[in-house]
């Protein structure tokens, strides 16, 4: 079976890597959602901020497994690339991820990149074969949803009314205003589950270039600040995808150090329930994942509702420890 490289996927192709990813989620569904078609177009498709490279092991004219890595920033940055990759489950267990995984380490390199990450579903095959190929888990993330017919709007209406105070919230949909753009970096580097895996600083310019990747694609993205002064010191972020608007995505929820226990994570989260009931009440779910050992935002998550569905995995490898074509 050959490894080829996918430069520019065509229709056809990117049809058939959608049923690869359907094949598998058939499979290990791990309390996952089913992949979309639209979902995995844009994956494969071209994203602001960051560059993919594709590739395909086929047998004859059907493709039996893929692997995609992304590549933020620019060649030689220091941020780690990720890497996913999917073996039709016949199939495995007779080298096709290892060569694929090959193909992509190569590329990895020729790239300058120093270390790579994947996520996956606990107790899934591909849990076990990277660690055979020296990927060591550094996050445990627990998957939670939270069905918004389940919460009642006095538990929403009862955590805004205990504001803490000395805290004022504001509210943007899109690309964070000017004169907030630093402070929200600034509140960035409250995610320690980020900074374990990724150093990468937080600045005005870095905030605005994730924000307009999710504009690009036709995402909505809602951030709820709490402000003390002028200084964000907590925040919530939640993206509703273009489309099927039904399960938005919790992105960055974080409360700078100095201002923890004051409940201004809850309360910035709750301000957000309110603010999609108003303005997108399309919005039934929200999907979010929480690193394993943050007791604090699982106690906030389960406060508002949210239920765990799965678990997934975090790992990390240097680059130059993976196997070569």
């Amino acid at each position: 079976m050959d490894v080829i490289a996918l430069d520019d996927p065509t229709e056809a192709q990117i049809r058939e890597w959608h049923e690869v990813l359907s094949a598998v989620h058939a499979a290990d569904p791990a309390g996952g959602p089913a992949p979309d078609p639209e979902q995995t177009a844009r994956l494969l498709g071209p994203e602001p901020g960051s560059r993919r490279r594709l590739w395909a092991a086929a047998d004859g004219d059907r493709m039996v497994g893929v692997a995609a890595v992304r590549l933020p920033g620019e060649p030689g940055a220091g941020r780690p690339a990720e890497i996913d990759i999917q073996v039709r489950p016949p199939l495995r267990r007779r080298g096709l991820g290892g060569r694929l995984l090959a193909a992509a380490a190569d590329g990895l390199r020729a790239d300058g990149r120093t270390s790579v990450i994947a996520q996956v579903f606990a107790g899934t095959p591909a849990a076990r074969f990277l660690e055979r190929y020296g990927f060591e888990c550094v996050l445990t993330l627990r998957g939670m949803l939270l069905r918004l017919d389940d919460v009642p709007p006095e538990r929403v209406a009862r955590l805004l009314a205990a504001a803490p105070a000395g805290y004022r919230l504001v509210r943007w949909h899109g690309v964070v205003p000017d004169e907030h753009a630093t402070a929200l970096a600034r509140a960035k580097h409250a995610m320690a589950d980020f900074a374990e895996v990724d150093g990468t600083p937080w600045d005005a310019h870095r905030v605005r270039e994730t924000e307009e990747v999710v504009a690009k694609r036709g995402d909505d993205l809602y951030t709820v600040a709490a402000l003390s002064g002028d200084a964000v010191a907590g925040f919530t972020e939640v993206v509703v995808p273009h489309g099927d608007a039904r399960r938005a995505a919790q992105y960055d929820t974080a409360v700078v150090p100095e201002h923890r226990g004051r409940r201004i994570g809850i309360w910035v989260k709750a301000a957000m329930l309110q603010w999609l009931a108003e303005a997108r009440p399309e919005v039934r779910e929200i999907e979010t994942d929480n690193a394993g050992d943050n007791a604090h935002m699982l106690a906030v998550n389960e406060e508002l509702g949210f239920r765990m569905e799965r678990e997934s995995m975090e790992y990390l490898a240097p680059v130059d420890a993976l196997p070569a074509l």
